[in-house]
């Protein structure tokens, strides 16, 4: 890719949102990460188009059949909540979940990466406390079973460990990238190099 459309890139991303400034982790350990973040991107994707396939056939099954599908709705429900499960790290990585920026454009690089280590250590920090009683609900569907797919809850159950897993992982990935970022040296702009 071009470094000058990498460049405008980066700044028109940096216009929409204040914190993508803090430069996240390079070489093996950034390939690494990102390759976990496509990971989990196409698992939700591709949970998002099984949701959409199964509505689709459920329209198609009321429409055309002389029978109702009666899983689609449940199988479609439990989808749902593995695509936001599955995309919750994700989402905080690339700060995209809501936030309200109302002096985030003010601020200057190091104050940038400060705001995202806070907001990213009480998000690890939450989702530390409470993976304890995720695993205790998931374990509660172990002798339940789902209505019509006859599932056992505890896969469905185990979607909150997953999301709680995710957070954490990931508030410590970005909390960690926001301290490198307050340490580091600040670049010079490119009209003060010689």
């Amino acid at each position: 890719m071009d470094p000058n459309h990498k460049a405008a890139e980066q700044e028109a991303l940096e216009q929409l949102d204040p914190l993508a400034s803090v430069p996240t982790f390079q070489g093996a350990l950034g390939r690494l990460i990102g390759g976990i973040d496509t990971l989990f991107t196409v698992l939700a994707v591709t949970a998002l188009v099984a949701i959409a396939g199964t509505v689709l056939l459920q329209i198609a099954a009321r429409l055309f059949l002389p029978f109702s599908v009666s899983w689609t709705e449940e199988l479609s429900r439990y989808l749902f909540i593995y695509m936001v499960a599955l995309s919750a790290g994700v989402v905080l990585r690339q700060h995209r979940n809501v936030s309200v920026e109302l002096f985030h454009h003010t601020l200057g690089r190091r104050a940038r990466a400060a705001l995202q280590t806070l907001i990213c250590l009480l998000i690890a920090g939450f989702a530390l406390m409470v993976l304890p009683y995720a695993w205790q609900y998931a374990m509660n569907g172990a002798w339940q079973t789902s209505p019509t797919l006859k599932v056992p809850m505890l896969y469905i159950f185990f979607s909150t460990v997953v999301m709680f897993a995710l957070l954490l992982v990931y508030g410590a990935i970005g909390c960690l990238e926001g301290l490198v970022a307050i340490f580091r040296s600040p670049e010079r702009p490119a009209s003060e190099k010689p």
